[in-house]
């Protein structure tokens, strides 16, 4: 297993527990419930407590190829992200130039957005989703390939499926600093093969495919506390690539031991787009 280019001995850090699942064999679901409501998991889940980084004074040493994510500095134009014509029309070039930028793909598909909320009440009033507090990725070897097929037609589809493609998820704070439920995020190069559990997601007119993640001691876990909104991290969720280079992450949002009693709920976005290359 790689070694990484940081010495997390320097490191501040916090002990929270994440969600892994157990590897019985029997494939976990989760079935996706409406917007505002909380989704149902069919899995045994294996709690485990580890050390999350602080990786704001190593942020330039992490890259998409090695660890699978990157922080950047980067301010938006954005004045409501709850107004969908400003995300429509403002937010959504703006991530496509910094995801190509990132990767040097020549082209980057903006295809999707969702807008997370930690209040119960507000999540529900807004049609919002929750933080995902359990450890996954959001792309496999079977999903990758037929979102694409989704989203492009099918020519054109052909074309990019022969050629290197790259998920980035693009993950914001949307109303001050993130005070509680940060996002979590486990090394690329510190994951095994066999680490990644295959998991269905089912909604009411299809099956999708997640990874969901195995605990593995080595993990290494890293945040970026009190996030602001001119900030983002760019997570790596699938590339087509297999020469070694990072092809997704693990992630989880947790529960911070270090936040405020008063601490303000979470309010972000995660954009999802592809890079596709020649």
């Amino acid at each position: 297993m790689a070694q990484p280019a940081y010495d997390t001995n320097d490191l501040p850090f916090v002990e929270a527990s994440v969600n892994y699942v157990v590897d019985n064999g029997i494939k976990p679901v989760t079935y996706i419930s409406p917007y505002g409501e909380s989704n149902r998991r069919d899995e045994t889940p294996d709690h485990r407590t580890v050390p999350i980084y602080d990786g704001r004074t190593i942020a330039e040493q992490l890259t998409l190829d090695d660890n699978g994510f990157e922080f950047h500095n980067s301010p938006t134009a954005v004045t409501d992200f709850m107004d969908s014509a400003q995300i429509e029309t403002v937010y959504n070039a703006e991530v496509e130039k910094i995801v190509a930028a990132a990767t040097g793909a020549p082209r980057v598909l903006v295809f999707d957005h969702t807008l997370r909320v930690e209040d119960a009440e507000a999540r529900k009033m807004k049609k919002l989703r929750e933080p995902v507090r359990v450890v996954h990725n959001d792309y496999t070897d079977l999903s990758g390939p037929q979102r694409v097929r989704d989203l492009l037609p099918p020519n054109e589809a052909d074309t990019a499926l022969k050629k290197r493609y790259v998920y980035i998820n693009v993950w914001r704070s949307i109303s001050g600093a993130v005070e509680e439920a940060p996002l979590g995020i486990c090394d690329a190069q510190s994951i095994a093969e066999g680490d990644m559990i295959l998991m269905d997601l089912k909604y009411d007119d299809r099956v999708g495919e997640i990874h969901r993640t195995k605990y593995n001691p080595d993990h290494r876990w890293v945040y970026f506390p009190c996030m602001q909104p001119d900030e983002l991290i760019l997570l790596k969720c699938f590339d087509t690539e297999t020469d070694g280079r990072a092809r997704w992450t693990a992630h989880s949002a947790f529960d911070d031991p270090t936040s405020p009693a008063d601490a303000a709920p979470r309010q972000s976005i995660e954009t999802r787009t592809i890079a596709f290359y020649d």
